[in-house]
């Protein structure tokens, strides 16, 4: 992969090595043994800032420019990593570094300073979870949850698994997207929660969500929560929907004080 003095030449802009050299002597002087657990650049604007530029020349591609991923690709929202998968910056660094093992993402030979200026850009645009829920009536929420959720959705160990496991998902989500979510919840449909219909080879008609797939098999969680394989080869057909499984709840069906009860029940899981 080309070094980070390359990374306007492949954006089509300026071919600034001078530029990049800059930034990288700027955050090189203040950067020690870099292979740790702690980013030796983090908080540094610089290093965030050029790791931004090459996140956009050599990841953008797969995960958006905005680092969110893109699903029809199976690239993952990076901004939500930290708090989902509480991953070390550590185990970011190795990421990007070795790449992931049967997966699109490949391994790269950027150097340690480059990585760092990459996991401070990560570090920087990451979604930290629910900052200022308002007040709720947590009792509420978890009988509300118990009518509108529990059924696909699980938290503190109860319910479904149609959808996410929904245990500590304000340490996850922010507000604002958790209420999409729960408004508009085709709007960003999950890894592992993809609609699915399938015709098998006996006419039988099969909805759910995708839960893995390769050339020649997939698995799917059936809307009756069962785990289910079939080989692609006997089935008649395949279907993605863009629709989520979620129906949307609108604010005459649950209200936006009931919601905020909901994410207060959850907010204390």
């Amino acid at each position: 992969m080309p070094a980070l003095s390359s990374i306007y030449t492949l954006t089509g802009r300026l071919r600034p090595a001078v530029l990049a050299s800059a930034l990288l002597a700027l955050v090189v002087a203040s950067t020690g043994t870099l292979a740790q657990t702690v980013n030796p650049l983090e908080g540094n604007a610089r290093a965030a800032f050029a790791g931004g530029a090459l996140f956009r020349a050599q990841c953008a591609t797969c995960h958006g420019a905005d680092a969110k991923g893109i699903s029809s690709i199976d690239a993952p929202d990076l901004t939500l990593m930290w708090s989902q998968r509480q991953l070390s910056v550590q185990d970011v660094f190795d990421t990007i570094r070795n790449g992931v093992a049967g997966s699109i993402m490949p391994p790269h030979d950027f150097t340690d300073t480059e990585i760092w200026m990459l996991v401070s850009h990560l570090q920087s645009v990451a979604v930290a979870g629910v900052i200022g829920l308002p007040d709720g009536d947590a009792a509420n929420g978890q009988a509300l949850f118990a009518l509108h959720c529990a059924e696909c959705h699980r938290a503190r160990g109860e319910g479904g698994s149609l959808g996410p496991d929904l245990s500590s998902i304000t340490s996850r989500r922010s507000l604002e997207s958790l209420l999409i979510s729960v408004r508009d919840p085709s709007a960003l449909i999950a890894g592992g929660y993809k609609p699915l219909t399938l015709v098998t080879g006996s006419g039988e008609t099969v909805q759910g969500v995708l839960k893995s797939e390769d050339a020649f098999s997939l698995q799917m969680m059936d809307s009756n929560q069962r785990l289910r394989g079939f080989m692609k080869a006997e089935l008649r057909a395949i279907e993605r929907p863009s629709q989520s499984l979620m129906p949307a709840f609108r604010e005459s069906t649950l209200g936006q004080q009931d919601l905020i009860d909901i994410l207060n029940f959850l907010d204390r899981n």
